[in-house]
C-alpha cells in the first residue's frame, strides 16, 4: 500500500513482479493508519481494511 502514486510507480511494479497485493493511491494513509494496526489489502477490488 502506498499513499501515493499510479499503476507503474516502483512499488505496483514490484508488487506485480511477486504477485502480492497492492493499492496504491490510499489518501492520508499514514493519518487514517496507527502504528501496531493490522490491515487487510484487497488488491484485486482495490481497498485497504483496518483490522484493529
Amino acid at each position: 500500500m502506498t499513499e501515493v502514486g499510479g499503476l507503474v510507480t516502483h512499488g505496483a511494479v514490484i508488487a506485480r513482479e511477486y504477485g502480492l497485493p497492492a493499492v496504491v493511491g490510499v489518501e492520508q494513509a499514514t493519518r487514517r493508519i496507527r502504528d501496531g494496526q493490522r490491515v487487510r489489502v484487497h488488491g484485486t477490488d482495490g481497498y485497504v481494511e483496518i483490522l484493529g
